[in-house]
């Protein structure tokens, strides 16, 4: 009976140890860059995702400047294409088919990133957390492209026929396609995260019941 508990334990250990996912954040930059403007300014800079966790909040880093003063609409578009300069980065990124909204909307674009609120300085440097972007999965945005507005984002409230589309935020005045900026074997997402934890926990579970069905 002792040898059994103790291969149970060991198991139930051994167990529990693969399903706890590795703290090694995924990491992805864009390097963002427009044409210059007809005053000689030029959007420059770039933009950091950081996910410690497959399934958690993506913390965002914007480094621009170049930019007018005022807000600026911030997108992820469908595609890495820069072989047109910004224009031939798509629509925005929007696998689930739905209206265009702000960041903090339950409707929204996955690549609905809000405003970039600019000073007099034409510099930006801000962190926030989007709950809704991913490095990874079926809403992950690597490979893709940030872009950066001319005017400011409506968050489809206007009444614009473009609102509900692109939140009538104009030209594209500076983009850069989203790039890994981490080792790709230590991503946490490719053997742990919340899916490797339900099947070890299934496992852990189906051991359990084997030990109480011999120890009966």
């Amino acid at each position: 009976m002792m040898q059994s508990i103790a291969i149970t334990l060991a198991l139930c250990a051994t167990i529990c140890a693969a399903a706890q996912t590795r703290n090694t954040p995924i990491e992805a930059i864009a390097y963002v860059s427009g044409p210059a403007q007809a005053d000689g300014s030029q959007v420059k800079g770039n933009v950091t995702f950081t996910q410690n966790d497959c399934g958690q909040n993506v913390h965002v880093r914007v480094q621009l400047e170049g930019l007018k003063e005022g807000k600026h609409g911030f997108h992820v578009h469908e595609k890495g294409d820069l072989s047109n300069g910004c224009a031939s980065t798509g629509a925005h990124y929007n696998p689930d088919k739905v209206d265009h909204g702000g960041p903090d909307h339950e409707v929204r674009h996955v690549g609905d990133l809000g405003n970039l609120e600019v000073n007099s300085s034409g510099v930006i440097d801000i962190t926030y957390t989007d709950k809704v972007i991913s490095l990874t999965g079926n809403r992950g945005i690597i490979g893709r492209a940030v872009v950066v507005h001319e005017l400011e984002d409506d968050l489809g409230l206007g009444d614009h026929v473009d609102s509900k589309k692109t939140g009538n935020a104009g030209g594209r005045i500076g983009c850069g396609v989203i790039g890994v900026n981490s080792d790709v074997d230590e991503w946490p997402c490719r053997d742990g995260g919340v899916g490797g934890l339900r099947s070890s926990l299934s496992i852990l579970a189906v051991v359990v019941a084997l030990f109480l069905s011999r120890s009966v």
